[in-house]
């Protein structure tokens, strides 16, 4: 519903129309009536109405000088002037103060009722079009914040709108980048980790809220990069300053994010760019100083400036290098493998490498461990190549890159410590079925069951000792001792006969032996057991 107001001197005009118009079914509520335009320029303030009718000649003030200061002070009050003077300067002055129609009286109701439907549509179309800007309004407010980020984001990255770059920021509410300028770069190092996304997502935005209070007092611009990452751009004084700036934002920032939101954060800042279409040159080296946390570890504040000195290739872990893994990996060592994997990563660090190099050379000396590995029967360590690869890549420094290698090379060497195990046992249970079979062949040795068994006399004897807890010569004596008792308690079999059955050819020889083993003498073994029974 819409509000008018009617200004007429004659009361009888006002009447008529008051009291011949259903105002309400046209879309209008009837707010007042005045008798000239003083009373009625007091009613607009007070009413604020969407039209107003009325009448040019009038006392105090006619209609154009009312519809000249509506117009100026309520430009979107509709003015519909109804006169009797039909003339053509009148018309001139009011299509001047914008007014929305000029009507000559007399006006009958039906084309008053033909006014108001059509002018209701009018204000209907207004009425829409201004919900439509006032919610792009909304919506573009809602939406600045990321298009600022945005926008921000693609100046350090690419350098895009650089030539517009002090009208954008001066839009998005920011202070101008004058140069020399500096990007510095602040990464979570690996995020905070409670709750649930939500929660975490909530953090990083409280972690950024503080960047942004921080860089803002310093007249630095904060921005959040696609990567989740917090970036600064600084500007306006000296490289060295520049630096000296970057340092102290980067450790304040840090301080305060771990004292309030309990989590650590990674800092690095690049070199100086002399102009603003260098800005991505100096983006570009923040990252690849952050990249350096790999070497150096987390929480730290890195700069590329005392980074970039000396750049070497990684040193490749090399042949001598392969062969002590290769040793350690078959002793099972576990303090030889720490320290091995502790010298490659130490070798890593201090080359200053690229991170792209230096993942490569990881690559190589898990190559290097699985090849080992297999050759010890050793298939696979819980995840396949290509994971264990991938899982190599996640890792964010060459600390956890170290114990990572030196946890996977001990599960490593003890599975193939177990596989040696079980083939072990296997190997002796077939050699003892050997032993069984074959103890009454006096030639019958050592070098005979290794062969067999397929395994090194000194291995072999290893394992037997671990299996059976004697040596070979025990366990063969103690096997041949207990058949010949068998048969000199169970056959009338001679001593000689006996001593052949079992694997001496010599009875003299069997006799000291057995009697070396059983305290007895063959002859007096027999009587004892031929008199006990």
């Amino acid at each position: 519903m819409y509000k008018l107001i009617l200004v007429d001197d004659e009361p009888i005009v006002r009447e008529g129309l008051m009291n011949t118009i259903d105002w309400a079914s046209h879309g209008f509520e009837l707010a007042g009536d005045y008798a000239n335009g003083r009373d009625a320029l007091e009613a607009v303030e007070l009413l604020r109405p969407d039209l107003v009718l009325t009448d040019i000649n009038m006392p105090f003030m006619d209609g154009l000088e009312l519809s000249a200061a509506i117009s100026a002070s309520h430009p979107n009050v509709k003015i519909i002037i109804l006169t009797g003077y039909d003339q053509f300067d009148y018309a001139q002055q009011a299509l001047r103060m914008k007014v929305y129609d000029f009507i000559l009286k007399p006006i009958t109701a039906s084309e008053t009722r033909e006014l108001l439907d059509r002018l209701r549509g009018e204000l209907d179309e207004e009425r829409r079009r201004k919900e439509d800007v006032d919610r792009l309004r909304s919506q573009l407010s809602q939406s600045l914040p990321l298009l600022r980020e945005r926008y921000l984001d693609r100046l350090a990255a690419t350098g895009a709108g650089s030539q517009d770059a002090e009208e954008r920021l001066a839009y998005f509410g920011l202070p101008a980048l004058q140069p020399p300028l500096l990007a510095l770069l602040l990464d979570f190092d690996g995020g905070p980790a409670a709750g649930s996304e939500p929660d975490r997502e909530l953090l990083r935005f409280a972690g950024f809220n503080i960047a942004e209070e921080i860089a803002a007092r310093e007249g630095a611009i904060c921005f959040r990069t696609r990567e989740e990452r917090i970036a600064v751009l600084l500007s306006g004084q000296p490289p060295a300053d520049l630096y000296e700036q970057a340092s102290r934002i980067a450790w304040s920032i840090r301080r305060e994010i771990e004292h309030y939101l309990g989590y650590a954060m990674s800092a690095a800042f690049g070199r100086a760019a002399d102009s603003l279409a260098k800005l991505p040159e100096s983006y570009r080296s923040a990252i690849a100083a952050l990249d350096y946390r790999f070497h150096y570890g987390r929480d730290r504040v890195l700069s590329i400036v005392e980074l970039e000195g000396e750049r070497a290739a990684p040193p490749a872990a090399g042949e001598d290098w392969s062969g002590k893994l290769g040793a350690a990996l078959r002793t099972g060592s576990a303090g030889e493998l720490r320290q091995l994997f502790g010298d490659f990563t130490e070798r890593l660090k201090q080359s200053r490498a690229p991170l792209v190099s230096c993942q490569l050379e990881i690559q190589r000396a898990l190559v290097t461990m699985l090849s080992v590995l297999q050759e010890m029967g050793v298939e696979e360590l819980g995840d396949s190549p290509g994971m264990l690869f991938a899982e190599a890549q996640r890792l964010s420094t060459l600390d956890e890159v170290g114990g990572w290698l030196t946890d996977l090379a001990t599960r490593g060497a003890k599975a193939a410590a177990d596989s040696r195990s079980r083939l072990g046992r296997s190997q002796i249970g077939q050699a003892l079925l050997y032993i069984e079979r074959n103890f009454a062949d006096e030639r019958l040795s050592l070098s005979d069951i290794c062969r067999q068994a397929l395994m090194s006399t000194s291995y072999f004897s290893q394992m037997f000792k671990q299996e059976t807890g004697e040596t070979f010569v025990e366990y063969l004596t103690r096997v041949r001792m207990a058949k010949a008792k068998e048969l000199l308690e169970a056959t009338p079999l001679k001593l000689y006969e006996i001593a052949a059955q079992v694997g001496y050819s010599d009875p003299n020889y069997f006799s000291l032996a057995f009697k070396k083993h059983a305290g007895l003498s063959p002859r007096e073994y027999r009587e004892q057991a031929r008199g006990q029974a």
